[in-house]
C-alpha cells in the first residue's frame, strides 16, 4: 500500500519501509511521528479513501543538506556577494500506512489531572500581591 503525504510544503509518495528526507521536523532520532496530511492512498492500481488514514514514521536522524552557493554580481560596479546555505533535513523511515487508532481512555485521565492545576493558580497570585 502506498500513500502521498504532504509535509514541509512538498509531497512525497511513500510506502512501508521507505526512507525519505523531509524539511526539518521537531524530534530526536528514534522518536515516532505521525504524518496526518494524506492526500491520496492506494494499493496497486486502485485508489482508497483517505479519511482517518495516517502514515507512521520513525526519525532516523536530523541532518543538513548540501551547501548551496548564492552568488550575486552586478557588472562594472565592483559588486560581488557570496553566501552559502545548508537546509536542515529530517530523515524518516516509514513504518506503516494505515488507519488511525482511537484511544478512548486517554482524555479521561487528562481531565483528572487538570483540576489540581486550577487550584494551584490562585495561591501564586496571592503570593505576588503580598510582595
Amino acid at each position: 500500500m502506498f500513500a502521498i503525504v504532504r509535509t514541509g510544503g512538498k509531497q512525497y509518495r511513500v510506502a512501508a519501509g521507505d526512507k525519505i528526507a523531509v524539511e526539518k521536523l521537531s524530534g530526536e532520532a528514534g522518536d515516532k511521528i505521525s504524518l496526518g496530511d494524506v492526500l491520496l492512498a492506494g494499493d496497486g492500481d486502485t485508489v482508497q479513501d483517505v479519511n482517518g488514514l495516517t502514515v507512521s514514521a520513525e526519525i532516523i536522524a536530523q541532518e543538513r543538506g548540501e551547501k548551496v552557493i548564492v552568488f550575486k554580481k552586478r557588472r562594472r560596479h565592483n559588486y560581488r556577494r557570496k553566501q552559502g546555505h545548508r537546509q536542515s533535513l529530517t530523515l524518516l523511515r516509514i513504518l506503516a500506512v494505515g488507519k488511525e487508532e482511537k484511544k478512548a481512555a486517554a482524555p479521561k485521565a487528562e481531565k483528572a489531572e487538570a483540576a489540581p492545576k486550577k487550584a494551584a493558580a490562585p495561591k501564586k497570585a496571592a503570593a505576588s500581591k503580598e510582595a
